[in-house]
């Protein structure tokens, strides 16, 4: 709960903090599609990103979160009868068969299995319709005005819908999950079924992730009703990008355009040369020490970045013992309010603990102790 509070106060405020320039855009064969910083939800590109439409087996990303957000993937699940010979696309469970919920969560999003996603729906909440209530609370806490679910594989449904950015959304939180990433981001898995008697190799739909390198997921969908839909995910010197498209006929060749588009918004941006401060030493064989930021801090920010400012964060005075090397503060620097980067900041000599006067009645004695030994 509150990774999805923190991950929805930063889209709110990242529509304040960036604005991005229009670029040219390229020629897409989608009836909406949308482009999202993943850790912003800044939208950078948009086609009728906000239009109600079917979703197909992209309905299986929230399937799979709801899942990981319910269950261990250890579980030993109990296919229940009613999961078998689901129509559409399937890894042929059978009534009884004890599989795990990890081999499930691979079987969805890997084969877009509408089997696999019923036996989910059926360990976790009992039901269809018990688990599309889950799907649906997940989807308001989201904040999600135009999203419905009626089951978790996508089959065509009379309320069953998305909008392409809140699809997006959707994708975004769910790429925050280590497990749902590792399984999306994988491109051959073999699975053990039908009780360890037989197992079965399992190739992800998403063949984006065999053509790029920078593709880490996420999901494939098609109905004759919807059309084909696709979502993608795609990271680049720590930006992370979403792509959704809703009933394209071109989606391989238009997720890689929209994806280009999205990362040429970004550019590598010098925080500031080296920074370099006299710290006050107390009690030390100098009066104080040098610190100073060694390396040349860069980010990647969008190009029309606000201005950058640095916050020193340092003690305003350090005790004596300082050695040469020592880690003392750091500078983080902010771009429109918003955290960017950060750099230490090291001590650039050593500054000893200088030894203490000794009081008249010390040295009295220590002069009686050099006589007597004298004597």
């Amino acid at each position: 709960m509150k990774k999805t509070a923190f991950f929805l106060i930063t889209v709110f405020l990242a529509q304040f903090f960036f604005a991005f320039p229009v670029s040219a855009s390229p020629v897409i064969s989608a009836k909406s599609a949308v482009v999202i910083d993943a850790d912003s939800g800044k939208i950078l590109y948009e086609r009728d990103a906000h239009t109600r439409r079917g979703m197909a087996s992209t309905t299986k990303i929230m399937t799979a979160l709801v899942a990981l957000e319910n269950a261990p993937t250890d579980m030993l699940v109990t296919v229940d009868p009613r999961a078998c010979g689901v129509e559409g696309s399937s890894v042929y469970l059978f009534e009884g068969e004890q599989i795990t919920m990890e081999t499930l969560l691979y079987a969805l999003m890997l084969q877009s299995a509408n089997d696999a996603a019923e036996a989910i729906a059926y360990a976790v909440a009992g039901s269809i319709e018990g688990f599309a209530d889950l799907m649906n609370r997940k989807a308001d806490e989201l904040g999600l005005t135009a999203t419905h679910f009626e089951n978790p594989h996508g089959l065509d449904g009379e309320t069953h819908y998305t909008t392409a950015y809140e699809l997006a959304l959707i994708a975004a939180c769910a790429m925050q999950n280590e497990a749902f990433r590792e399984i999306v981001s994988t491109v051959k898995k073999t699975v053990p079924l039908h009780n360890g008697e037989a197992s079965r190799l399992l190739v992800n739909h998403n063949r984006l992730l065999r053509e790029y390198d920078d593709i880490i997921g996420v999901k494939t969908g098609y109905t004759k009703k919807c059309g084909r839909t696709l979502v993608s995910a795609a990271e680049q010197n720590g930006i992370r990008l979403i792509c959704v498209t809703l009933d394209d006929g071109n989606d391989w060749a238009d997720h890689r355009a929209l994806l280009d588009l999205g990362f040429s918004l970004y550019g590598e941006v010098s925080l500031s040369d080296p920074i370099s401060y006299e710290v006050p030493v107390c009690g030390g064989t100098a009066p104080s020490v040098c610190v100073r930021m060694r390396e040349h801090p860069t980010a990647i920010l969008p190009q029309c970045h606000g201005s950058i400012s640095a916050v020193t964060e340092m003690p305003r005075f350090l005790y004596a013992g300082v050695c040469e090397g020592d880690v003392v503060g750091r500078v983080v620097f902010y771009a429109d309010g918003i955290a960017v980067g950060e750099a230490l900041l090291y001590a650039e000599n050593t500054v000893p603990i200088a030894e203490k006067e000794k009081s008249f009645w010390k040295k009295f004695f220590s002069f009686l102790r050099e006589r007597k030994r004298e004597l």
